[in-house]
């Protein structure tokens, strides 16, 4: 194809600076938005936002080599219902995967693991619904919890993501849960090292995740 040169220009000059004006687009386009919508382990509970997790997962991502911008949209203390109420509005429409990291509420509070599982299946669909890639993170629940009821609450993750096409990640908080100097005083909530522990493992998935939509 021929390009017509401009007045006192080249055509090759004139070439060699759209190419260059291209370029810089390309570099300047904004990289996929991950959302984590969640409750304090998401919000970053007692820690600094640069330790938190949608901070420390961005630097993870970054180091796989994924360009990413984390956004948190964890509220400390919601349940799947609550999750559900605002998904609509919490997880903003540029959104690329989100990582739905919800239930640790409702395994507190003793709630029923099938409300627990029609919750997190609705909010998942809705996600879906708007074309948004999804991350299920799942948990492990102490066997003191009565035997009957663990079973039944591991089962919820599974299950939605086998129903809904999501993508599953077990246990958020897997190689951090009851280990010591991985946890703040209250037994619970990661510290600092231990958030890095979840951003590393976490970072793989949704990087996956990211790969799947190209």
């Amino acid at each position: 194809m021929e390009i017509a040169s401009r007045p006192g220009e080249t055509r090759r000059g004139w070439l060699v600076g759209a190419l260059a004006a291209a370029g810089t687009v390309a570099a300047t386009r904004a990289p996929p938005v991950v959302t984590l919508l969640g409750d304090s382990i998401t919000a970053g509970y007692g820690l600094r936002a640069s330790a938190a997790l949608p901070t420390r997962l961005q630097a993870e991502m970054a180091r796989l080599g994924v360009a990413t911008r984390v956004r948190g949209a964890g509220v400390s203390g919601d349940t799947t219902a609550d999750g559900l109420a605002r998904v609509d509005f919490s997880v903003q429409s540029d959104t690329a995967v989100c990582v739905v990291a919800l239930g640790g509420n409702d395994l507190l509070q003793g709630l029923e693991p099938s409300v627990t599982r029609a919750n997190l299946d609705q909010i998942v669909r809705r996600l879906r619904a708007r074309h948004i890639a999804v991350v299920l993170a799942g948990l492990t629940v102490p066997r003191a919890m009565g035997a009957g009821y663990a079973r039944d609450f591991d089962a919820v993750f599974p299950a939605v993501a086998r129903d809904t096409g999501a993508s599953l990640y077990p246990d958020l908080l897997a190689g951090v849960a009851r280990v010591s100097g991985l946890n703040q005083a209250d037994g619970i909530h990661p510290n600092a090292a231990g958030v890095n522990v979840i951003a590393a493992r976490l970072a793989p998935v949704v990087a996956r995740s990211l790969r799947g939509l190209r």
